[in-house]
């Protein structure tokens, strides 16, 4: 089988396997009942690869393969940070082609083991911002498909619907008290998830606000700073910052599937807030998440606690990203956050205060 044969037989796998696949959970978080605020985490890590770029795989694959970009003898090579890849190395598993990909060398090990189980093969560099080049290179060498998800994340995905994360995670608030969020939370990796949301909520002229979170050093938020302000959009495409020490979310440089002028609010989360909150969500909730969920879980926190301090009702979706078996010898590890420099301690126990006072105090403990 070969030509477009092939890719017709590829893009009707891929679409069989999202027909088996049910919708992932939506989880409400116990909130007190006279608050009139309720807090739900659309729980990603249900998917076959683990991870909320399970749905993005699954769009550059088809993109790639109507564009003509993906053949039966392609390879397959991405940049990342490690949960794209291992959602990419199972789609090219599924389509029979090889798969590389480029990652810094501080990526966990278990995400690592994820991608080689999945038959994808790992090229390490010592420099995060080192892997777009050299994916790109290796691309070239072996006559392969870029995937290049910080380019194309925010093209490949329908935001009209098409059974988009807005349209999925509002279809299952339904039959809920407030059908209608006051605020999805989101993190940005490449901005795909941001830009799918935010052009989803005005396509469908809804009040729901987008707010994004962003992790400590990032891009992304002096990006949104600047367009915010009126400074234009070079200023915005302008804006730098370091390596993200919580994986996933958070980039050196502004990329190009980061729309900002969709973003309602946008705000800095401490990377100890981030693991903080992580771990209060396993206490509170049952729930085992990694770091970005609790980066997007520290922002969700505190918008409740600005619509109960104005006495504003309604409900706050946010997203549980992974699992946190992905982050056993990083982010859950002590040893590990001690040699990174990010302590939680300062962190503990404020969401706990809030919940029994109501009150959000933003003076970390020992501050």
């Amino acid at each position: 089988m070969r030509g477009r044969e092939w890719v017709d037989e590829a893009v009707r796998v891929i679409e069989a396997e999202n027909n088996r696949s049910a919708d992932t959970h939506l989880h409400r978080l116990p909130l007190p009942g006279h608050w009139g605020v309720q807090l739900y985490l659309k729980d990603e890590s249900t998917h076959r690869t683990g991870s909320l770029k399970h749905r993005l795989a699954r769009s550059l694959f088809l993109y790639g393969l109507v564009n003509g970009w993906i053949t039966e003898s392609t390879p397959i090579v991405e940049a990342s940070s490690g949960s794209t890849a291992v959602s990419e190395a199972y789609y090219a598993q599924l389509l029979g082609l090889d798969f590389t990909a480029v990652m810094a060398r501080g990526t966990s090990a278990e995400k690592i083991a994820l991608i080689e189980r999945f038959g994808g093969r790992c090229l390490l560099v010592k420099d995060a911002s080192e892997v777009y080049a050299r994916a790109e290179a290796v691309a070239a060498d072996s006559g392969g498909h870029y995937m290049d998800q910080f380019t194309y994340a925010e093209r490949a995905t329908d935001w009209r619907g098409n059974n988009n994360i807005a349209e999925s995670l509002l279809g299952q608030l339904a039959r809920e008290p407030h059908p209608v969020p006051e605020w999805i939370v989101a993190g940005a990796g490449t901005g795909g998830t941001s830009a799918t949301i935010g052009r989803y909520l005005r396509y469908h002229r809804l009040p729901t606000r987008l707010a994004v979170a962003d992790p400590e050093g990032s891009a992304f938020a002096p990006a949104w700073d600047a367009w915010r302000s009126g400074k234009g959009a070079a200023a915005a495409a302008a804006a730098t910052g370091r390596a993200s020490r919580i994986e996933g979310i958070g980039r050196p440089r502004m990329e190009p599937s980061f729309i900002p002028s969709v973003i309602d609010e946008m705000r800095t989360v401490p990377d100890g807030a981030s693991v903080a909150a992580m771990n209060h969500l396993a206490r509170f909730a049952h729930l085992e998440a990694g770091p970005s969920t609790g980066t997007n879980l520290w922002l969700a926190w505190q918008l409740a606690a600005e619509m109960v301090a104005t006495g504003r009702t309604g409900s706050i979706v946010t997203l549980l990203c992974d699992g946190a078996e992905r982050y056993r010898g990083t982010h859950r590890d002590p040893a590990w956050l001690a040699g990174q420099g990010i302590d939680p301690a300062p962190y503990d126990g404020m969401i706990d205060r809030f919940l029994e006072s109501g009150r959000w105090n933003l003076t970390p403990l020992g501050a």
